[in-house]
């Protein structure tokens, strides 16, 4: 297959290239790949908004039944891609085949079930109060609410899921089956992947008859400003780092008309170790934590950061455990350079300071990462020490040791906002401490027993948030169904003729989708 690379993506089609190349670069070794792409101009991020909005109106109308065969068909196109992109994305990543192939499913499979979503039809979230013309002392009118999209989204693809959290990710499925055209910024990290994604959401546009403009797509460092103030664009979506997150996020507030940033930013994600499984299966639990927090090179905005234990004999042996664990786990290749620099930032950081000793890792040389295992005193969690709570992007990892429940209770109240909290512990103890999960509620968006964050499952109850600074808005999730909350907004008819009013509302629901209708959940009319 032939491959013109070097043009954005605008209103579904490729526009011509700029002056300002960018190139895509090896991950293992910096060597640019084959391939120009341009660096978007003002005026083509202009175009792309433009073409976005001009889409939205037709769009969003369309009958949920088309835009779910849209998300199919990009499922479709994506599950077809071949071994050339399988190669591609591998170069620019650095990941193993066997990952991406993974990933690949979980993307078209998001798609798919939000095509699901869509035929479901609950999203539309219809509830009617019907007119009551005999109350006193004031009639009621007939009142019908549902939900359309907020408008064109932009979308910020992440470096560490080139393909789940990227140009076809979740952000952007959950914003097409809201009804919301998108604009894609492809990341720096992976130009060439996002490329061969763009060309195949576009072929699944042309195939389902979807509006021109539906999808865009701009690359380029610094038109991520430009496209967050532009006055078309309703709602952004974000992965990556919390810098990033709250430059857009004000941004985004400063326009003359404010919109939403729902950006997914910065978690260290804490492991609670309770003192009867330490007991009961220490070696066991080490093993699997090092493994949760190295996996795919500690690569994960889910990665174990912090690990809390009582003071205990047990505790003791399992530090002594887990260092030999994270000895024993061998380096591995970041995702690009840039990754590299900011993880060996952060490991300087942490070796530098006085009250947090390094307990295991060999020395950090060469083009990979080396896992390593540092500990810090309780005292610099209370007293508020931001060091302890900035995440480390690598695999790296701190333990603390509390004296007692009411020591462990203060430091979990320190923590600021995360994606998810931990505990591992046996199912005769859970009980003595069900106020630990009670407390982690207010801290997290998903809390664990007995497993490890770094799976995040794509379905209905998952929620992937969480307070800030995990989130910059913890209302929602960027992982399951509920994402699709994000980019719809409520709508209300008063007194409507029923001819006039959306299928979702009509008397007869010729959608036969279920409605709150006068405080009762029913297929019937109303």
């Amino acid at each position: 297959m032939t491959r013109i690379l070097g043009h954005n993506y605008i209103g579904g089609q490729r526009s011509a290239l700029g002056e300002v190349r960018l190139k895509s670069l090896d991950a293992a070794t910096g060597e640019e790949l084959p391939g120009a792409f341009s660096q978007a101009t003002a005026a083509e991020v202009d175009a792309a908004a433009t073409a976005a909005a001009n889409a939205f109106p037709v769009f969003r109308s369309l009958p949920a039944g088309r835009r779910a065969e849209f998300l199919d068909a990009i499922a479709d196109e994506l599950d077809a891609l071949g071994d050339d992109f399988i190669a591609t994305v591998c170069r620019e990543t650095a990941l193993p085949a066997g990952r991406i192939l993974g990933e690949r499913g979980r993307t078209s499979g998001q798609m798919r079930l939000f095509a699901k979503v869509l035929r479901r039809g609950d999203f539309h979230g219809a509830r009617i109060d019907r007119a009551l013309p005999d109350r006193q002392p004031l009639p009621r009118p007939d009142l019908r609410q549902y939900r359309i999209g907020v408008g064109p989204v932009a979308v910020f693809g992440a470096s560490n899921f080139p393909l789940a959290f990227s140009t076809a990710g979740g952000d952007t499925a959950s914003a097409l089956a809201a009804g919301c055209p998108v604009v894609v910024k492809a990341h720096s990290g992976h130009m060439a992947t996002a490329e061969w994604v763009a060309d195949a959401i576009t072929r699944a546009a042309d195939r389902t008859g979807m509006p021109a403009g539906v999808f865009n797509m701009i690359y380029g460092g610094g038109v991520g400003e430009w496209l967050v103030k532009h006055p078309a664009i309703q709602a952004v979506g974000f992965t990556g780092s919390l810098k990033g997150g709250n430059a857009l996020s004000r941004l985004a507030a400063e326009r003359p008309q404010p919109i939403p940033v729902f950006a997914e930013m910065s978690s260290i994600n804490p492991v609670i170790l309770l003192p009867g499984a330490l007991q009961a299966r220490s070696d066991t639990i080490a093993r699997e934590l090092s493994a949760s927090v190295t996996l795919g090179c500690g690569q994960f905005c889910t990665n174990p950061g912090l690990i809390l234990g009582l003071r205990s004999p047990a505790f003791s042996a399992f530090v002594e455990q887990f260092k030999a664990q994270m000895a024993d786990q061998p380096a591995q290749t970041m995702l690009n350079r840039g990754t590299l620099a900011s993880y060996l930032k952060g490991l300087k950081h942490l070796h530098e300071h006085p009250g947090i000793r390094h307990l295991a890792g060999v020395e950090q040389v060469g083009g990979q990462a080396r896992p390593q295992l540092f500990q810090a005193d309780v005292s610099l969690l209370l007293n508020g020490d931001e060091l302890l709570q900035e995440e480390v992007f690598g695999p790296a990892t701190l333990l603390i040791e509390v004296e007692d429940q009411q020591q462990l209770a203060a430091a979990i109240r320190a923590l600021r906002g995360q994606l998810t909290a931990t505990l591992i512990g046996e199912p005769e103890e859970l009980a003595d401490w069900g106020w630990l999960g009670e407390l982690l509620q207010e801290k997290v968006g998903r809390v664990l027993i007995n497993g490890y964050p770094t799976g995040v499952e794509v379905c209905d109850a998952m929620v992937h948030g969480g307070p800030y600074p995990a989130t910059s808005d913890a209302r929602g999730t960027s992982v399951g169904t509920l994402a699709i909350d994000r980019y719809l907004r409520p709508v209300c008819f008063q007194n409507y003729p029923d001819e006039l009013l959306p299928p979702a509302l009509q008397k007869s629901n010729p959608l036969n989708i279920l409605r709150l209708v006068d405080g009762e959940s029913t297929r019937e009319g109303a």
